[in-house]
């Protein structure tokens, strides 16, 4: 096939303890995959495993159907973008992005049309005769792009390139990042710690933890039904609510209230989302009370933070309308939309409806 595939790579640095365990996955050509997760799941191991950089224990990888898993880094035609960006400081704009092309012996005029061509699709023209020193965070990670893109690449990885960016930079730059992939439509593997990053960039995300696949799929399927409460809880900001349940004869039994369910009898964890949950005045079901300890107006809406009366471990959160009038302190019930409801077993936390 066309694209990436990743055949039961494992990795351990101890050899003891598997940093990437087993790994299989297969990346499409043309595919925008984010691999996601927190601080040590592996995801930036596998990238470098990718490029080349790290060596495996067992496993292969191939690009469009050819094996190179003993290929050096700079024989397997993928391009790198770091965190770090990694410019050349005593080098202008221009060279930092022709390095590659120059060292190859390529001719002046050829590496000139190229830096030009690409400095002109990130809009860095009136860049080429500075010196890293003298860009902004923004402007040295799009120099960092340039020169991956000039490459002409089969696959483009990127390791957090947008981690050292100010919050308005990483907007900017995200939406040149995605700009820049609809118009080559190249093969890209993206990591990130970051779920708004992933949400927002791309075509499919793979959810990572212990060095191994939570869930793939599309932002939409991980937030609409996700397999399981690890990915529930990772994906949606703010996250996912959890309260404990039974179901006893087909019925869910959370608080007073009651769902019919086809899941059998057990105790499970139901997930529900700060969107999906409405706030009612006090009822008299005791159980059911909670107290507003926390709002906050984001402007566009509000999170309203709910604190059961009756279970000092119950913690809620909801996502409001700015027009609703709630004051700290303030007792109130809770719905949930049953259609909205995500239920895990206990043990396993894996989905069960």
């Amino acid at each position: 096939m066309k694209g990436i595939n990743i055949k039961n790579i494992t990795k351990s640095y101890d050899g003891k303890q598997n940093v990437i365990e087993n790994f299989n996955l297969e990346i499409v050509d043309g595919e925008f995959v984010v691999l996601l997760g927190p601080s040590g799941c592996g995801k930036s191991t596998l990238l470098r495993i990718i490029a080349g950089l790290e060596e495996t224990g067992s496993g292969q990888i191939f690009i469009d159907d050819e094996c190179i898993s003993e290929k050096e880094p700079k024989d397997r035609n993928i391009a790198m973008v770091f965190q770090n960006y990694a410019l050349y400081p005593h080098m202008t704009v221009y060279k930092n992005i022709g390095i590659g092309l120059m060292l190859k012996k390529v001719s002046k005029d050829i590496v000139d049309k190229k830096v030009n061509e690409v400095a002109r699709i990130l809009g860095i023209v009136e860049l080429l005769d500075r010196k890293p020193r003298q860009l902004s965070g923004g402007q040295m990670q799009r120099v960092a792009l340039a020169r991956a893109m000039i490459r002409d690449p089969k696959v483009f990885l990127m390791d957090e390139p947008l981690s050292n960016l100010d919050s308005k930079l990483r907007v900017q730059t995200r939406s040149e990042i995605l700009k820049l992939y609809k118009k080559l439509k190249v093969t890209t593997v993206y990591v990130t710690h970051d779920q708004v990053e992933a949400m927002t960039m791309a075509t499919t995300i793979v959810l990572m933890k212990d060095g191994k696949i939570m869930q793939k799929g599309s932002p939409n399927q991980l937030y609409i039904k996700p397999q399981n409460k690890f990915v529930a809880e990772f994906i949606g900001a703010p996250q996912m609510n959890f309260i404990e349940g039974k179901i006893e004869e087909n019925y869910l039994n959370v608080g007073s209230e009651k769902y019919k369910v086809a899941v059998e009898d057990g105790c499970v964890v139901v997930g529900i989302r700060p969107e999906h949950i409405e706030i009612r005045e006090k009822r008299s079901e005791e159980k059911e009370n909670f107290v507003v300890e926390l709002i906050e107006n984001l402007g566009s809406e509000k999170l309203v933070y709910l604190k059961s009366i009756y279970n000092e471990n119950q913690d809620i959160t909801v996502r409001t309308d700015v027009a609703t009038d709630y004051k700290i302190g303030e007792v109130c019930s809770i719905e949930l939309k049953e259609e909205y409801l995500h239920i895990f077993d206990k043990e396993s936390e894996k989905r069960i409806n």
